[in-house]
């Protein structure tokens, strides 16, 4: 990552020749993704679990007050590096110059009333091999999906995707909190599978162990939410799936989810810090919370 980048008023300034602190890289962990709800609920694509994190990566990168895409550089030692990637190991630096490339080719279906819209991720790559690093630009047709958003929208933190493994638990997981105002969700199967580009499991078991056991489970180790389900049948046929969500309101219940995370994605000598960057940033929310309610009652 060169230049200087803003995050919660402070600012991080990485040199190209230099390694990213930890304090650092706690911060980036804790940028937030911002998704219109459009772009979650009603939109399909197939991206691998690696293109996923480099959207999400660049995703969280963008400021609340971002008028215009921005052209992103960082350094591939840096993705890897908050992500958990062995940055040090030569396959998985081709990996990600692969993972570039084809990501730039992909693109994904959005409906909008009656039609469906074609879309593309980036509209710009660069990979320079003498520096290591990657220069990105999201493509500017995704702008009302991803810039100024004021409401139907959907934030989560980027912290909670990095450690997952399967492709389908970071899909899931982001379109179970795009419906955060409810604690019961329900997806027709077929629908859900369309969404994911899961439809080569055609038999429900094989979709039930292969994707959604394996998903959950990532989501209610790794994530802030917990969720269960029902299936709903149809004579002998299930069709339906009725999510139960909640939110991990049980402060050493988000402790151990930190963890488990950082476990994962960092030696074990981080989780002090991360646990007080997490505790003092919990802490922040709460105070806000309280006076949001006080001015509520005010008025």
């Amino acid at each position: 990552m060169n230049g200087t980048t803003k995050k919660g008023g402070t600012y991080l300034k990485n040199k190209s020749d230099e390694k990213p602190s930890e304090k650092q890289l706690i911060k980036l962990r804790d940028y937030k993704v911002v998704k219109a709800n459009n772009l979650i609920q009603k939109s399909r694509f197939e991206l691998s679990l690696q293109e996923q994190k480099i959207v999400l990566y660049l995703i969280s990168k963008i400021k609340p007050d971002d008028e215009e895409f921005k052209e992103h550089t960082f350094k591939i030692q840096d993705f890897c590096k908050v992500c958990g990637i062995d940055y040090d190991n030569g396959k998985n630096y081709k990996n990600i110059k692969d993972t570039i490339k084809k990501l730039a080719d992909k693109s994904l279906w959005v409906k909008v009333g009656n039609k469906e819209i074609l879309l593309r991720w980036i509209n710009e790559a660069e990979i320079n091999d003498l520096s290591g690093t990657i220069m990105l630009k999201i493509h500017e047709k995704m702008k009302p999906y991803l810039l100024q958003l004021q409401k139907h929208f959907t934030e989560y933190e980027l912290l909670y995707t990095l450690a997952m493994k399967s492709q389908y638990s970071i899909r899931i997981y982001e379109l179970l909190k795009s419906y955060g105002n409810l604690y019961i969700v329900t997806f027709d199967i077929e629908g859900l599978k369309r969404m994911l580009s899961a439809e080569n499991y055609k038999l429900y078991g094989d979709f039930k162990r292969k994707v959604l056991d394996i998903s959950l489970q990532e989501i209610n180790e790794l994530s802030d939410i917990k969720v269960t389900y029902e299936t709903i049948k149809e004579g002998r046929k299930f069709i339906k799936l009725k999510f139960l969500i909640s939110l991990k309101k049980d402060f050493s219940e988000r402790i151990q989810t930190w963890q488990r995370i950082n476990e994962i994605i960092s030696p074990p000598k981080d989780f002090e810090d991360l646990e007080r960057h997490l505790l003092g940033r919990d802490n922040e929310a709460a105070a806000t919370r309280e006076e949001k309610e006080e001015e509520e009652c005010m008025n």
